[in-house]
């Protein structure tokens, strides 16, 4: 049985977890831009964390069910409504067949995650369904959903055995109207003096319209300046050029100095811009769920923060697995 797309959104795709392990060969990660969210839909509706939902941005599909399902929405604030009627958002709830589910306008938020039970049933492709379109590949057909595809759903538990299941308010996402996020030096910090480098995280930033799964722009910060150097063999002439060199995800690379990139999900494995630093794993998930004019500072952490941050991180899951599990 299939869930029909009557309305695509604007851009609906598959994605699960990511494919790690196919770095090398230039193949991304993709799966979800925000992982929390994803995972919490899952649990909600009794899936695996792993299992394919559709990722929508700014504005919702409209999709009609062809049996009875449980749906939960996570993520952006944005309203569910199964025939016209409102659900709770970060809850499990009952979708009949017959039924359509649409949704409302994005309230705070950029990416809202639609789990169904039993997952999206698409084929799995280096082992994974995530959608990564630059390379056709995963997903629904390597690409964003489009007006009358019929999604296939996989065996669920059964009906309503979840449904009304909550996720306690001080465990959802929430979206303040500027976002810190935790920034290591990295290997080229040396290449930018050091008056620049305190700048640049004392500086607030704003998201760039160029902001999607491959990298988010920022810009209105100082400029960088660079430490002179006589140019390498082998990197570009401007002084933000490097000889190439790989990119770990989250990884700010700022062309030219100017307005800083951070590489996610669908990002290219290496390039010839220097990096200034990398946001930290456990703050990855922020940037998937910022607007384009969304303020946010960097702040500077060490490396013993960082894998402390990260240990906050799977407390926290760890609290959501022990509620709703």
């Amino acid at each position: 049985m299939a869930v029909n797309v009557l309305n695509p959104g604007l851009a609906t795709s598959v994605q699960d977890l990511g494919r790690p392990g196919y770095f090398h060969l230039g193949i991304p990660v993709s799966g979800a831009m925000d992982h929390l969210s994803l995972r919490c839909a899952n649990l909600l509706v009794g899936n695996p964390e792993d299992a394919a939902c559709l990722e929508a941005v700014f504005v919702g599909p409209t999709l009609q069910f062809e049996k009875n399902c449980v749906v939960a929405v996570t993520g952006g604030d944005m309203t569910p409504l199964v025939d016209g009627v409102e659900q709770e958002t970060w809850a499990g709830f009952d979708v009949l067949a017959g039924q359509t589910l649409s949704f409302s306008h994005l309230k705070s938020g950029a990416r809202i995650y639609i789990a169904i039970s039993g997952g999206i049933d698409v084929p799995v492709v280096l082992g994974s369904r995530s959608t990564y379109t630059l390379g056709a590949l995963g997903g629904f057909q390597g690409r964003l959903l489009a007006k009358d595809d019929c999604l296939p759903v996989g065996d669920s538990v059964s009906f309503s055995k979840t449904a009304g299941a909550q996720l306690p308010e001080n465990l959802r996402r929430h979206f303040p109207s500027e976002q810190t996020l935790r920034v290591l030096p990295g290997l080229y910090w040396h290449r930018i003096t050091e008056a620049s480098g305190e700048q640049f995280f004392k500086d607030s930033w704003t998201v760039a319209p160029e902001a999607d799964r491959i990298g988010y722009r920022f810009k209105g910060g100082t400029a960088l300046e660079f430490v002179e150097r006589e140019q390498p063999f082998g990197a570009g002439s401007d002084p933000s050029n490097i000889v190439d060199g790989c990119y770990p995800y989250g990884s700010i690379q700022v062309p030219g100095g100017t307005e800083p990139i951070i590489l996610h999900r669908d990002a290219v494995s290496g390039g010839g811009y220097f990096m200034v630093g990398t946001v930290i794993s456990s703050d990855l998930d922020l940037i998937g769920q910022m607007q384009p004019n969304t303020k946010a500072r960097f702040e500077s952490v060490t490396m013993k923060q960082a894998l402390s941050a990260r240990r906050d991180y799977q407390l926290n899951l760890q609290k959501i697995r022990e509620i709703l599990i």
